[in-house]
């Protein structure tokens, strides 16, 4: 596996409000800037010839706004360590990054319950409360 980034501009978690409803949530940064996932990509060979190309994003415990919602967040890194997190000349991975990020600097808030039921409901209006 190779490390990369994976560019974003927000995330959103559910959160478990009954048996049958949940609540989506969009995490974003304050600054409403854009930031970058922890990834990890490969590439194979298919049967036929073709190539496959994959990649995760990393997980993390979550910070304290994210922990509101779910146990888990991805990992977001400073743009200070995206270097560090593509450098491919040490054996081991950077795993110190692989760490919550600051829940001072993220957002969050409810939004339309619509998201994420069908892939028609997109779009900005889909970020305010219904």
């Amino acid at each position: 596996m190779r490390r990369c980034l994976v560019p974003a501009d927000g995330y959103y978690e559910w959160l478990r409000v009954d048996e049958k409803t949940k609540q989506p949530y969009p995490f974003k940064m304050k600054n409403d800037g854009p930031f970058a996932f922890a990834g990890v990509w490969d590439a194979r060979k298919a049967p036929n010839g073709s190539w496959l190309q994959s990649f995760s994003i990393l997980i993390s415990f979550a910070n304290e706004l994210a922990a509101r919602v779910h146990n888990r967040m991805p990992v977001i890194l400073h743009p200070n360590d995206y270097e560090r997190w593509l450098e491919r000349d040490s054996e081991q991975a950077p795993v110190e990054l692989l760490r919550p990020f600051e829940a001072e600097a993220m957002a969050a808030s409810p939004c339309n319950p619509k998201v994420g039921s069908n892939a028609k409901n997109n779009g900005p209006e889909m970020l305010n409360s219904a």
